[in-house]
This record gives C-alpha cells, sequence and structure tokens, in this order.
C-alpha cells in the first residue's frame, strides 16, 4: 500500500513522522522524506535529495539492506503493468550507464503509478 503521497512536506503528518521515526538514521542534515512506499515488505523512500530502497532480506526479515540512489544518477525509468486480471505491475529503474536495471514488483495494494509519478517528479526537476 501507499502509505502517503499528498502531505509529503508536512512535517507534522503522522505519516511523516512514522518515515522518520523509522529511517531518520539514514538522512543526512536538511534531509527530509518527502514521500514514502510500502511494497510488499521493502520501502521506497523518496527525499529531498535521493531515493532510499529499504530492502528486507531473508524469511525473518533481520537483514536489511538500505540502497540511496541519488537522483541524477537515475538515466531512465519505466512501469509495466499486467493485464486486467495480472493485479503485478514492475518499476525498472536504469541508473548511470548500466545496461540491466533495477527491478521492483509491485503487487495491487501498491499504485505503480503513484510511485512512478514521485519519480518522475523527483529526477524530471
Amino acid at each position: 500500500m501507499g502509505i502517503f503521497t499528498g502531505t509529503a512536506k508536512n512535517p507534522n503528518s503522522q505519516e511523516t513522522k512514522k518515515f522518520h521515526s523509522d529511517y531518520g538514521q539514514l538522512l543526512v542534515d536538511g534531509e527530509i522524506i518527502e514521500a514514502g512506499f510500502i511494497v510488499l515488505r521493502d520501502t521506497f523512500l523518496f527525499t529531498n535529495k535521493r531515493l532510499i530502497l529499504v530492502d528486507i532480506q531473508g524469511i525473518s526479515g533481520k537483514q536489511i539492506e538500505y540502497i540511496s540512489i541519488p537522483y541524477n544518477k537515475i538515466t531512465r525509468f519505466s512501469v509495466q503493468t499486467g493485464e486486467r486480471f495480472d493485479l503485478n505491475a514492475e518499476l525498472k529503474v536504469w541508473l548511470g550507464g548500466d545496461a540491466i536495471p533495477f527491478e521492483k514488483k509491485f503487487n495491487k495494494d501498491v499504485n505503480v503509478y503513484e510511485v512512478q509519478k514521485e519519480l518522475a517528479r523527483h529526477v524530471l526537476k
């Protein structure tokens, strides 16, 4: 599910406070979380400086990888949706000169178009 999109810069919103509480230790001075999406067990955090992917790994979920992607390193991205009865979607992000994109699958609980819109808002500045 998309945790929040509309109140991205409101520091008093419950969603913003939750993301800052959970992931504030990842931020540098002056960096704020503007939007966030929970995708299955993982989280996409859009800050005013970068995209942070919180990748929960393993069966227990105790191993976590934090992937930091500066927006200026994203060269292109795409959204692929399934058929009418296939509710899965996929977001692909190409970094720098890499020929192979980073891929993330979405289920029906997350609106991949909202994630793509937030990505476009940051990358196309």
